[in-house]
């Protein structure tokens, strides 16, 4: 059973339902969510949180934001779905949308992040076979050590994170792994002819944030033009002015030749995701070679317009910036022997705790939520703080002060 200090009845209600009923691949907080509004959720309590995870990153417009609600209501009530093997009216428009929004010839929708991973390598592999001249089913793809893009047998074979794949091989071939943040690793690993494509996050969420040096993303850019290997730049949890630009890489003027969106393309309300490419890589992929049932379906078309929309209309990505700045300078003003580093940019942070408790980062989010701010460990002892875009300076300074009240626990 779930059992934790300070839960309700309510809470335990739900909470044994879970641990009989579901499967145990996760071990979340002990709080039971009903609602959620901007930056605020409720409990089955009523009890009001700071979200400080935006579903990893999935509602960065605010929880159940007006204009992208209402996108979904009301295309809800027309059509859903038609699958790809029909025309719909939204399909088209949607692909305009987001393709100049980018600024990239042609998209490929699918739903889930992992999906727009997966997608990403097959046209980086047929890529290299059609264009770069790979020889048959030799390609390579390069992931970054620390990368995390989700738990397919794909994903989990590019993974250095043992929880990830041990004992679940065998694993996909094709795939090798470089050092994270250097750049002569990488020219290093080009020399071979086979590599395809470069995939790797502008800086690495899963694994604590890790931002790596300044010029390291244009490097990849330069090194990848240099070498005729493909930047596939995965932002899905970076993407979507949550580093308080439009895009992570968009912080050094690094074009990717694939770009991999999901999470806050839908604003949190349904499983949306996208690959961009231009014609060169995308027109690589014919008819019945790829696909998804629910990939380009009219209602996540309807709503990824309006959650992009909302991005410019209320200038997320400034906002982004300036509370992530303030957000940072703050902690650094608590001065807590705990916290040994503070690293992020825009509103995606994390803490590293210092302290010879190894559960002292969980025992730090329980305090947090019992104090009303949600957040959750990663790597045992990284917190990553990462609020929806919208929040105000007055918002700031008060979860600022939760955090360091909450932070007693640990002396």
């Amino acid at each position: 059973m779930h059992t934790a200090i300070n839960t309700s009845p309510a809470a335990n209600f739900y909470l044994e339902l879970e641990e009989r009923y579901g499967a145990h691949n996760y071990h979340p907080l002990p709080v039971v969510l009903k609602k959620g509004k901007g930056v605020y959720l409720w409990d089955v309590d009523d009890k009001k949180y700071f979200d400080f995870l935006s579903g990893y990153s999935a509602v960065n417009q605010g929880h159940c934001h007006p204009t992208i609600i209402n996108a979904l209501k009301e295309q809800a009530e027309i059509l859903t779905l038609t699958s790809r093997a029909f025309h719909n009216n939204l399909l088209g428009e949607y692909e305009k949308f987001i393709t100049e929004y980018f600024g990239y010839d042609k998209v490929l929708p699918m739903n889930t992040g992992v999906e727009a991973g997966e997608t990403a390598i097959k046209l980086a592999r047929r890529w290299g076979y059609t264009v770069k001249g790979i020889e048959e089913n030799k390609a390579k793809i390069l992931f970054a050590e620390g990368n995390f893009w989700g738990r397919t047998m794909a994903a989990i074979s590019s993974s250095t994170d043992p929880s990830s794949y041990k004992n679940f091989g065998p694993y996909m071939p094709g795939f090798e792994i470089v050092a994270y943040n250097d750049l002569s690793a990488l020219e290093k690993a080009f020399q071979d002819k086979n590599i395809a494509a470069f995939m790797f996050e502008p800086i690495q969420g899963e694994a604590g944030v890790v931002v790596p040096d300044n010029g390291y993303i244009s490097g990849i850019r330069k090194l990848c033009t240099q070498y005729n290997v493909l930047m596939i730049a995965d932002e899905i949890q970076t993407g979507l002015a949550r580093t308080g630009k439009l895009l992570a890489c968009d912080h050094e003027e690094a074009r990717p030749d694939i770009l991999i969106l999901g999470k806050a393309l839908s604003g949190g309300t349904m499983p949306v995701s996208a690959v961009l490419a231009d014609d060169e890589i995308m027109l690589t992929i014919k008819p019945g070679e790829h696909g998804s049932t629910y990939g380009g379906n009219p209602l996540a078309c309807k709503v990824a317009i309006a959650a992009l929309q909302v991005l410019k209309d209320e200038k997320m990505a400034e906002n982004a910036e300036a509370m992530g700045q303030l957000f940072r300078d703050e902690l650094k003003k608590i001065n807590s022997p705990h916290i040994s580093v503070i690293r992020g940019r825009g509103l995606l942070n994390a803490i590293v705790i210092k302290h010879q408790n190894p559960d002292a980062a969980w025992d730090l989010c329980m305090e947090l939520k019992e104090n009303g701010l949600l957040a959750k460990p990663t790597h045992g002892d990284k917190i990553r703080f990462a609020p929806p875009l919208i929040i105000t300076k007055e918002q700031i300074i008060e979860c600022v002060g939760i955090i360091q009240k909450s932070l007693h626990i640990l002396n």
